[in-house]
């Protein structure tokens, strides 16, 4: 039985909203990654998979996009080293002919009790893989990206809220959404929207516990890659999101995007 935290997007249902694109997925090999992938080829487009070490998971991503009848091409490789970077977007325009849809998925986050517990090597890496890569894999991709073309990046609630035992996560993701609202207003004259998906507590092979996540969200439930993958066709489609770039699109479960804070006691005393 598949699990449904594995993102294989079963139940979802192409209409034809991305035909002919031709993007690439980092993090494609399972969770929100896979969703996304395999629900790109069940609208039309051929999608390549950037990852690191998880080539069996690969491996079932690119049957799955077979079966939707697109093409796949895998691309494994330590993304928080440049120069993979560099080749994940040139394998791809290899493998797919061009590219017009990038989707910055890929993370790395390692729980800890306390800040002094983050050490400079976790610190620094956090950053290589959930910042500069969403950086590098951009502009290396602005080479070939054509008017008309789609950026989506990934963050979680981390990024909105914070996370007091992921503090390199959570300053990372903060990044990222800078990144995309300061490249949605930089590459609109380009014709290229810019926008990311924020997603709440998330169910999936590497992620929390149904546990430890209920009672963090009004929806009552931890979100499924399944349930996520839907807002990344409606940003990567012109015809649903033409009027969206620098936006988040939070999946978040009834949460308050942003917290309320409340400085007016502190002001007055």
């Amino acid at each position: 039985m598949r699990g449904f935290a594995d993102g294989f997007a079963d139940g979802y249902m192409g209409h034809g909203y991305l035909e002919g694109r031709r993007a690439l997925v980092t993090g494609g090999d399972n969770g929100i990654g896979r969703a996304v992938a395999v629900a790109f080829a069940k609208e039309g487009a051929d999608v390549a998979i950037a990852y690191s070490t998880g080539h069996d998971q690969a491996a079932l991503t690119a049957e799955l996009i077979a079966a939707a009848g697109r093409r796949c091409v895998s691309v494994p490789g330590d993304l928080a080293k440049p120069e993979q970077c560099t080749a994940a977007v040139e394998t791809t325009v290899q493998g797919l002919g061009g590219i017009d849809l990038l989707v910055n998925n890929i993370t790395y986050s390692q729980p800890v009790q306390g800040p002094e517990d983050i050490s400079d090597e976790q610190w620094e890496y956090a950053f290589a893989v959930n910042v500069h890569s969403f950086f590098r894999i951009t502009r290396a991709a602005l080479r070939y990206l054509p008017k008309g073309s789609a950026i989506i990046n990934t963050v979680s609630v981390d990024g909105l809220h914070g996370n007091p035992h992921l503090v390199d996560h959570s300053a990372t993701e903060g990044a990222v959404l800078s990144l995309t609202r300061a490249l949605g207003q930089s590459l609109l004259p380009r014709g290229i929207r810019v926008n990311c998906v924020a997603h709440g507590p998330i169910w999936t092979p590497v992620g929390p516990s149904a546990g430890t996540v209920y009672d963090q969200v009004p929806i009552g439930k931890p979100v499924v890659p399944e349930e996520i993958a839907p807002s990344y066709v409606f940003l990567a489609s012109n015809e649903l999101s033409s009027y969206y770039t620098g936006e988040v699109l939070a999946a978040i479960g009834g949460r308050i995007l942003q917290k309320p804070v409340s400085l007016l006691g502190a002001i007055s005393s």
